[in-house]
């Protein structure tokens, strides 16, 4: 049975990541923070935390009875000028994993309890400092793996889709409380006027709706990124691609078929899009079990990939090898990468051109087109739309959804109004809309949808 925890339970959690580093915060946010941390912090100049002022920062040591835990700065912030709204108390102490643990033991011990994973925040939204849409924005913050994704996550924070999506709320409001006072009044008929001014502001939220979810296709891919494997015979450069990609030696490079007899991935930031890429073992028959098993996790990672970068050796015939990873790839979206053309080209041109719609030529060794093929990789993942007017409003599948739903929902409601159906009809297509909006802002939520949402993020925020 799950644990019900009290919102009014004054709670403390490590905020920064376990490990060696020069701070590390043990946070506190609740009724009884200033308290807790009085019970345990020395100030050197003697005073109290109930006596200093608001968003002030204090030197001294945290005491469990006469032991000295640690040296540490107190940072002392009241509500509700706080990220939760609430009394919040943060203590700066060293980075070392003993020296945190120590500490937020103590707190727990003299009275908080220990925080569940995003409970800060979601206290913030529960608290209304911010909806549900900027509270997920922090979780996409932390995550961002790019400065686009970044900034998409900080346009949703700031509230630029709340926004868009509120002013969409008050026009349906705004029909919504007009058709339905027709419903509750009907001696008092709608004139025609009216009826094809609700249904001009309908066509108009059904625009905006569109013109949100138009860019959402970016945002997701700016979000979430794309799955790149880079695959190939033995030798002919995979390892090379990858560093070339990378702009470091990540993977080791020698003249010796099969070097590498294991996946390796890494996650590269290419024109903005955040790309998880692969560099499988050879296609081979194995000479051992590692190998083997090398062989069938690659060619799993090749049928997951949104995008298959298919290496060529083109100071070399096509072999038999090549011919059965051509097979292999039939029906994925693949890229045939011609490498080596700092040598003297060998392979037959037209037999790659038969079996690819993309080709494009490099030298990973000598780094020679590897811009034009990060180009490539961008086209394909958008289609040719590279480039932005501004960044996309939504990214988040849980926000695209429901932004979906919503418009089908209102082109139900305008499709109703042109066919002279009940209002009715009309009125109850634009309620379960307004519910969708409601739903992306929080204005209308479950215990599960918050569990589900707040679960992904770590237990110090």
């Amino acid at each position: 049975m799950a644990k019900i925890y009290d919102i009014d339970d004054t709670i403390a959690a490590i905020s920064t990541s376990l490990g060696e580093s020069g701070i590390g915060i043990v946070r506190l946010s609740g009724k009884d923070a200033f308290s807790i941390a009085g019970k345990i912090f020395f100030s050197k100049d003697g005073k109290k935390c109930s006596d200093h002022k608001t968003h002030t920062l204090h030197y001294g040591w945290v005491k469990d009875g006469n032991k000295i835990v640690d040296e540490v700065l107190l940072a002392l912030m009241r509500a509700p000028r706080t990220f939760t709204k609430e009394d919040v108390v943060e203590i700066n102490c060293h980075g070392g994993f003993v020296a945190m643990r120590d500490v937020l033991e103590l707190v727990l011990k003299n009275g908080c309890r220990l925080a569940e994973a995003g409970e800060f925040t979601k206290r913030a939204f529960l608290n209304g400092r911010i909806d549900l849409a900027q509270a997920e924005a922090i979780l996409d913050i932390i995550k961002a793996k790019t400065d686009l994704a970044l900034d998409i996550s900080l346009e949703q924070l700031k509230g630029n889709l709340s926004l868009k999506i509120e002013g969409i709320r008050e026009v349906l409001l705004g029909v919504l409380t007009n058709l339905e006072a027709n419903i509750d009044f009907p001696e008092e008929d709608i004139k025609n006027a009216d009826l094809d001014k609700f249904c001009q502001d309908l066509k108009t939220i059904n625009d905006s709706l569109n013109n949100i979810l138009s860019s959402s296709r970016s945002g997701k891919l700016l979000r979430e990124g794309i799955k790149v494997v880079i695959c190939g015979k033995p030798n002919v450069g995979k390892s090379s691609l990858l560093n070339a990609l990378l702009k470091q030696e990540r993977s080791i490079v020698t003249a010796v078929a099969g070097t590498t007899r294991d996946t390796i991935e890494e996650i590269i930031d290419i024109q903005g899009i955040p790309v998880r890429i692969v560099d499988t073992a050879g296609i081979l028959r194995p000479r051992d079990v590692v190998e083997k098993k090398a062989i069938e996790r690659s060619k799993k990672y090749i049928e997951s990939a949104d995008l298959v970068l298919a290496l060529f050796d083109t100071s070399k015939k096509i072999t038999i090898e090549d011919k059965e990873l051509i097979r292999k790839l039939k029906g994925k979206t693949a890229l045939a990468v011609l490498n080596k053309i700092d040598i003297k080209t060998k392979i037959e041109k037209e037999y790659i051109n038969k079996y690819f719609k993309h080709i494009v030529e490099i030298s990973a060794k000598k780094m020679k087109n590897i811009v034009s093929l990060e180009d490539w990789i961008v086209n394909l993942a958008y289609k040719g739309q590279i480039q932005f007017k501004e960044p996309p409003l939504v990214s988040n599948q849980r926000h695209i959804e429901l932004l979906k739903k919503s418009e089908k929902l209102i082109a139900a409601s305008v499709n109703s109004l042109d066919n002279k159906l009940s209002l009715e009809f009309v009125t109850q297509d634009i309620k379960e809309a307004l519910e969708c909006l409601d739903i992306i802002l929080g204005k209308v939520f479950s215990e599960e949808l918050l569990d589900k949402i707040f679960s992904e993020f770590c237990i110090g925020k």
